[in-house]
Formats: structure tokens, sequence, C-alpha cells
């Protein structure tokens, strides 16, 4: 069967994300898409939120004719890092490479998203080209700077991965601006990871509205000035 799925979605329950998980879905189903993976910002707590509302199945099934993705957008020392297909505890500032293991591990699928953009925490060329990730995000639908893009799209293909392409969306309405397209055997979490795997993967791509990209940009700014205030030690008066 066809699977048309946006692998890199954030819900409010990233700090610099405006839209509840179910509006995502709602958005998605609405344009077509009937897969996507909610990877908050080193949190799962999204995930736990839709398997609470009926919307999630733990076993990797969809509800409904629609598949919702566990996973997480990892903030390794390296750069950021998408863990698909698992739940994870909040690993801010672990490495790359101990990441990509531990996904590994727990038979998970790693991505590196808008690798190169580096003013999004991208890992750079000296970490991934020997990061051994299951895909690359060759296209970025919210990339600051386009040749980013390319750049990720010329090391997967002298690598031979997989290259998908994702919105990145932080609202619902850029949900689906890009996404895969995938012939899988199985509409189940693991049949997602098998048809990346064996390829050809098709890609939609488009871009994000300009200014959908500056809110985004503002709501950057907000998640890293959340992260330093709740990263501080308290201080007495």
């Amino acid at each position: 069967m066809q699977i048309r799925a946006d692998l890199h979605c954030h819900s409010y329950f990233s700090a610099d994300g405006v839209a509840p998980p179910e509006e995502l879905i709602r958005v998605a189903r609405q344009k077509g898409l009937n897969a996507i993976a909610l990877t908050d910002h080193n949190s799962c707590a999204g995930v736990d939120y839709l398997e609470s509302k009926g919307l999630l199945r733990p076993e990797g099934t969809p509800v409904d004719g629609f598949l919702v993705i566990p996973g997480q957008e990892i903030s390794t020392r390296e750069g950021h890092l998408l863990a698909l297909g698992l739940r994870l505890p909040d690993l801010h500032g672990i490495s790359a490479a101990e990441a990509v293991a531990l996904i590994r591990s727990q038979g998970g699928f790693s991505i590196a998203p808008h690798p190169f953009d580096y003013f999004r925490a991208g890992i750079r060329s000296r970490t991934l080209d020997t990061l051994p990730v299951d895909a690359i995000e060759v296209f970025n639908a919210a990339a600051t700077l386009r040749r980013s893009n390319r750049q990720a799209f010329r090391s997967a293909k002298a690598r031979g991965l997989p290259m998908v392409a994702a919105s990145d969306s932080h609202e619902a309405d850029a949900i689906g601006t890009a996404y895969v397209i995938l012939e899988a055997e199985e509409f189940s979490v693991a049949g997602v990871f098998a048809a990346l795997r064996k390829g050809p993967v098709k890609r939609e791509e488009h871009y994000i509205k300009a200014q959908a990209a500056l809110r985004k940009t503002w709501h950057n700014v907000f998640r890293f000035r959340h992260y330093r205030i709740s990263a501080s030690p308290s201080r007495n008066p």
C-alpha cells in the first residue's frame, strides 16, 4: 500500500511548537497524508498524550486509518537527531554516536534532520560522515538556507542512504509541505521503516511560506530562551 508520511512534526509539547497533537493529525488527514512522526524536542510527552487519547497504538499500528509514529528530536552535542519508532527520556547533551547506537539497540530508526543548516543545530559533515544513521533528511521545508538541503542531498547520495523530505512543522498548517511517499507491504511503523530501507523513497518537496518561516524563527528564539531559563540554577533572593 502507499503511505504518505511527514516524518518530522512538532506539537506544543515542544517549547517552540504551537499546535496540539490531535490538530496535527486532523490537518494531515485533510491534506491527504496517512501518517506522521511526532518528533518533539527532547520529549515524548506528546506521544504519551496521543496514546492516552486513543490516537496512537503502542504496537505501531494505525488508528482509524491513520498512523502516528512515536519519536523525538534529540539535541545531541553535535546537533539534532530524529529518533523514530520508540520512546526515550530527555537525552539533551548526549553524543550523536551514543544516540544512534541507543536508537539502533531499541529497534528504532535514526534520521539526520536539516544537516548542514547550522542556524538550526544541523549536524556538521565531520560528524555526519562517520555517523551510522539510517537516513538523511535531504529536504527540510523550513531550511534557513536552501543550499543546506542541496548539501544534504549530496551527502546522502554519496553514502547511498535513504533520502527523506519533511515539513519540520511547528504549527499545524505547515504539516505536509514536504513528505515521503512509500510503497509498503504493511501499514505500520515497522512497515514504514522497511519501506524506507528498501526504497526507492519518493518525496514531495515544497518550502513553507515566508510568514510561517518568520514565525518559526520567533518560536525558536523563545525555545532557546526557555531552555536557558529552565536550565539556570535557582537563585536565592
